[in-house]
């Protein structure tokens, strides 16, 4: 960025030496008339203007608003558009002009940006300064497509000719139309066909700038008919062995076509007509995939096809969406505050452009295309792998300080319409390019409501009230409720602190009544927060555990108890698996560090945790205890986190007591192998082949 400015303020200055009258140098004063700024108008760099007694020199582009002020007082003032100039002027005398030393050519100034007018590109709108390009955005500039090759914001496209921030593209067709794009969704890439009997050949097509009137479908070539109306589907029985290709194409409204990517199928004699279940006896294998993951973590949702993860997930829960001034807040992007709970990302969510490379199906967004970021790759997911329920999940750590207020009596209702609005019927504020009624429609199958924790306390600070125990319940109801009136099947989940203490204060017998499942999240027991080792998710209570009080009931198996003995049936019961854990430093060398003085350990996103695809690395020995947990110990150094090992005698607890299945926090946190993943799925009886 630094050399960015530094090219700029080259060519500003330039520009201003060539076109300027001859003056008296900066560094005296001048008897030259300076007009005064005026904060409603724009300023191109070369610009002079007086501003309270001094004059000031545009570097570049200045926005209105943008005062000279900002020299003097920011730290940062190397990053405004304006530098001190000149002492302005009273005349002191008469001045001698400097004799140019040779005629001088003057450079026609730059002049104030403006927007083009309509765009001439078909599906693109013109330069707009108020707009924060992102890279790869695309923009008609004066008959020409542009793409942003950086973060932009407020500058021209032609404010200066050595700056490189955008990518010319050519020239604009006005009568060019955007071809649709298709995808097939069925059957699964991969699948084993039988000879002579039929299969359902399917696909998912969408057109920019009109509508899909058509599309046809093509194994090796051949045609198999077509279809004019959603679902796009055509029979097909193929008669012979073989590889066989599958192809669509589909035609919008203009007469433009585009080719989905090849699905390859085998048929053979002794093929399994259709994909098996992805759980034998039905058990849940559920998995939190985190808005936040594709940034530090660089963990996005094709990494769940390319690890074998999704052909072993029933279901995946995208987390978080905020719940704010009495609404679910979709469509914004703003940094997470932990204090206020203000926070969104809605570039994550459906607005950051995918390439093909990066693509579930192999396909590049477009720019405009409504629906793009993870929540389009979760759709790509699910059409590659039908099996999938794909969840919102509200609230979590950070976002469940609106819980409280929302759940009240005079605003659950319209607080539960707003979320089924925003995530059922996919009608998604319009931002970045995309957005509109409708666009995520399909998309998540149901609702997880994870407040953390109503009549008790959650993140510092913040702590629920009497009233929650109520509210919480009946929150479940008005979700249950709303959510059956769009249509019958959809989920509605919850994740639970798996606490006694937490789950003491509310009514599970009551409010399991409006849920399909529950998710206990029996991990974080223990953590850097206390000064003491202990085991952050201990399946049973540790023999020597220090712990009084209720805190000494924390581990899985108590949790799982309270639940029951509360009235949840076992089989609504998901236990809790972190693909993640927690330690501690300067631990004395005494019981392996076992419940011994420390420290929160050196974290890569945050003091004390770490995943699981670090830690498995460490150098030290590893520990079991027969309570169900495992810990490492090395260099004075304790870390407490499941492996494979540890998790199949979970996975034997969750059959032996009949609950219905595990979940895991959070799917980045697994290695490259999916091993976590692959030891969950193999002890709840699964199969790990991934397609």
């Amino acid at each position: 960025m630094r050399m960015i400015f530094a090219k700029t303020l080259l060519a500003s200055s330039l520009l201003t030496i060539l076109s300027l009258p001859a003056i008296a140098s900066p560094t005296t004063a001048s008897a030259v008339s300076v007009a005064a700024y005026n904060s409603a108008s724009p300023y191109v760099g070369g610009s002079i203007v007086a501003y309270e007694g001094k004059s000031y020199h545009a570097k570049w582009y200045a926005e209105p608003g943008q005062s000279p002020a900002a020299v003097a007082t920011a730290a940062d003032a190397w990053l405004t558009p304006w530098e001190l100039f000149d002492e302005p002027a009273t005349p002191i005398g008469p001045v001698t002009p400097i004799e140019p030393v040779a005629p001088v050519e003057p450079i026609a100034p730059v002049v104030p940006v403006t927007p083009v007018g309509p765009a001439t590109c078909k599906g693109t709108t013109p330069w707009d300064a108020a707009t924060r390009y992102k890279p790869g955005d695309k923009l008609t500039y004066k008959d020409h497509l542009l793409e942003a090759k950086t973060d932009i914001w407020n500058a021209a496209p032609d404010h200066c000719p050595t700056c490189d921030y955008y990518a010319d593209l050519g020239a604009c067709d006005a009568d060019a139309n955007q071809a649709p794009t298709a995808m097939l969704s069925s059957p699964v890439a991969g699948s084993k066909l039988k000879p002579g009997e039929a299969v359902t050949v399917g696909a998912q097509a969408t057109d920019a700038d009109g509508k899909v009137t058509s599309v046809e479908f093509f194994a090796n070539g051949h045609s198999l008919g077509a279809d004019a109306s959603e679902p796009f589907e055509a029979s097909w029985t193929p008669a012979t062995k073989g590889s066989y290709n599958l192809t669509a194409i589909a035609t919008d409204d203009a007469g433009a076509t585009g080719t989905s990517a090849a699905l390859r199928v085998m048929v053979d004699d002794d093929a399994i007509v259709a994909p098996p279940p992805p759980k034998p006896d039905g058990m849940r294998n559920i998995g939190y995939f985190p808005q936040w993951g594709i940034y530090g973590r660089d963990f996005h949702v094709k990494g769940l096809d390319t690890n074998g993860s999704a052909a072993l997930l029933t279901h995946i829960n995208y987390a978080f969406g905020n719940v704010r001034n009495n609404v679910c807040e979709v469509g914004l992007t703003i940094p997470v505050d932990e204090t206020t709970g203000v926070g969104g990302d809605a570039f994550a969510d459906y607005q950051k452009a995918y390439e093909a490379g990066q693509s579930v199906a192999g396909i590049a967004d477009t720019w405009d295309q409504p629906l793009r970021g993870s929540w389009n790759q979760l759709k790509q997911l699910k059409a590659k792998y039908p099996h999938l329920k794909v969840l919102i999940s509200l609230g979590g750590w950070t976002y469940s300080r609106g819980f409280p207020e929302a759940a009240r009596a005079e605003n659950r209702e319209k607080f539960v319409a707003s979320c089924v609005d925003a995530y059922i019927k996919g009608d998604l504020p319009v931002a970045g390019n995309a957005g509109g009624p409708g666009v995520a429609a399909g998309l998540f199958d149901g609702i997880d409501v994870d407040w953390e924790f109503p009549a008790s306390c959650g993140i510092d600070g913040f702590c629920g009230n009497d009233e929650d125990t109520e509210n919480f319940t009946a929150l479940l109801a008005e979700f249950r409720k709303q959510l059956d009136a769009i249509r019958p099947g959809l989920l509605l989940t919850t994740a639970i602190g798996a606490g006694v203490d937490k789950i003491r204060v509310t009514r599970p017998g009551d409010y399991h009544q409006s849920l399909d499942y529950i998710n206990v999240m029996t991990y974080d027991f223990h953590g850097g927060w206390e000064t003491s080792t202990n085991f952050h998710s201990s399946l049973r209570a540790p023999t020597g555990d220090p712990s009084t009080g209720d805190v000494a009931m924390y581990n899985s198996h108590d949790a799982i108890q309270a639940m029951k003995s509360a009235g949840v049936p076992a089989a609504k019961l998901n236990l809790g698996i972190g693909f993640y854990g927690r330690g501690w430093k300067d631990v004395p060398n005494v019981n392996n560090g076992l419940f011994q003085s420390g420290t929160a350990a050196a974290g890569t996103y945050g003091e004390g945790v770490e995943d699981y695809k670090v830690l498995k690395n460490l150098p030290y020995p590893h520990f079991y205890d027969a309570a169900g947990a495992h810990w490492v110990y090395g260099n004075a150094t304790f870390w407490s986190f499941d492996d494979p090992t540890s998790i199949a005698t979970k996975m034997r607890y969750v059959k032996s007591e009949d609950l219905g299945g595990a979940f895991s926090w959070d799917l980045s946190g697994d290695d490259a192998d999916a091993s976590l993943m692959k030891a969950m799925a193999s002890g709840l009886g699964a199969t790990t082949d991934a397609p």
